[in-house]
C-alpha cells in the first residue's frame, strides 16, 4: 500500500518556518549533499499540501526563488475550504473530508505520497490516522519562535524510530514510523496490553 510520509526540516526548537512562513535559517549551514532528498523524492509520485503553505510556495515563485514552482511531474493537491476559482495545471485543490481522500489515494496504483505541510493539514491527517512515516531533519538552530511540525492536537501519537542519521553540519536526519493501525473507523494505538497489577495477600 502507498504511504504518506512527511519529509520536512525543523529547527531544533521544532519549528517548520518563522512566522511569517520565512526559512532563512536552512541556508546558515553549509549544504552536505541532499540529505537523501533524491532518492525520497524519486519514490513519490504525489504532494499534498495545506492551504498556507500553497500560498507560502506561491510567493516563493513571485520572488523567482529557484525550485518553488509546483513540478508537473507529480500529482500537487491542495487541500482547502474555500479553493480560488480558477488554479494552475499542475494543482488541484481538495475539499472532501481527509479519510475519504486518503484512502481513494491509497487505493490508487502509484509510489508513495509526499505530505509536504505545513502544521495544521499534518495534524489534521493525524487525527484521522493518516501519517504512515515522518522523517524530519533537525537544524541546529533555535529559531525562538515560529510555526510548530504540528498545530496542537489533544492527543498522543507513538512513533517507533526506524534510522538515525547526523551529518557533519550538524543536521541530524530522524526517520519514524507512526504506530498507530487502521480498525474499520476508528484508530488504535498499538500499544501492549497493560498488566493487572497482582493482588497482595
Amino acid at each position: 500500500m502507498r504511504k504518506i510520509i512527511v519529509y520536512i526540516a525543523t529547527s531544533a526548537d521544532g519549528y517548520i518556518a518563522r512566522l511569517d512562513g520565512r526559512v532563512d535559517w536552512l541556508d546558515r549551514l553549509p549544504p552536505v549533499g541532499d540529505y537523501g532528498m533524491g532518492a525520497f523524492y524519486r519514490s513519490i509520485d504525489t504532494i499534498l499540501w495545506g492551504r498556507k503553505t500553497y500560498e507560502v510556495a506561491l510567493e516563493f515563485q513571485k520572488q523567482g526563488i529557484k525550485g518553488a514552482e509546483f513540478d508537473t511531474k507529480v500529482k500537487n493537491y491542495v487541500f482547502s475550504h474555500q479553493p480560488p476559482p480558477s488554479t494552475m495545471p499542475a494543482v488541484k485543490f481538495v475539499t472532501e473530508p481527509i479519510t475519504a481522500f486518503a484512502q481513494r489515494l491509497r487505493d490508487t496504483p502509484g509510489k508513495n505520497i509526499w505530505m509536504m505541510g505545513g502544521g495544521g493539514i499534518i495534524a489534521a491527517f493525524l487525527d484521522a490516522g493518516e501519517i504512515d512515516e515522518f522523517i524530519i531533519h533537525v537544524v541546529p538552530t533555535f529559531i525562538g519562535e515560529g510555526i510548530p511540525l504540528i498545530a496542537r492536537r489533544h492527543q498522543e501519537v507513538p512513533l517507533g524510530l526506524q534510522s538515525v542519521r547526523s551529518y557533519s553540519n550538524g543536521v541530524v536526519r530522524l526517520h519514524y514510523k507512526v504506530l498507530l493501525q487502521r480498525t474499520d473507523a476508528k484508530i488504535v494505538a498499538k500499544r501492549a496490553p497493560r498488566k493487572r497489577p497482582r493482588s497482595r495477600s
